[in-house]
């Protein structure tokens, strides 16, 4: 895999029975593995604001974190079958998220990784919707 990549992610949230929310994004990013762990790190802009967010995504297929720092500060861990609680600050203010992890599949191929994580989001220990995040990482030459 290349050190610039194109990430595709993809997050679905369910919070009813007919409810579903989706985003996609995607967005030049670096790519970079060390001591087992892969990294992918890319900037996010907020709309209406003009700072903005750096995102360091790690992975090594049992766990999953994903920091921002900047506009909005937070540190996530998925780890399977586990629930990890944590502040999510925005310019808004501060939310308790909770979230308790049920699977992380991650699928390696030469200029591409696919990573799937099935979640329940809790906001102050009430569950607020059942999610999934997909995130494809791609080579740009191969994109």
């Amino acid at each position: 895999m290349t050190k610039d990549v194109l990430l595709f992610i993809k997050g679905l949230q369910f919070e009813g029975e007919n409810d579903a929310n989706d985003l996609e994004t995607v967005t030049a990013a670096e790519y970079y593995k060390k001591n087992n762990h892969h990294y992918v790190i890319y900037e996010e802009a907020m709309e209406g604001f003009r700072d903005t967010t750096k995102n360091i995504i790690k992975w090594n297929g049992e766990t999953l974190d994903l920091t921002k720092k900047g506009l909005v500060n937070v540190h996530m861990i998925f780890e399977e079958k586990k629930k990890n609680v944590t502040d999510y600050k925005t310019p808004f203010g501060s939310i308790l998220i909770g979230i308790d992890t049920r699977q992380i599949c991650v699928e390696e191929q030469e200029n591409q990784i696919h990573v799937n994580v099935d979640y329940a989001l809790e906001i102050n220990y009430e569950h607020l919707a059942d999610c999934q995040i997909s995130m494809d990482v791609r080579a740009k030459e191969c994109s």
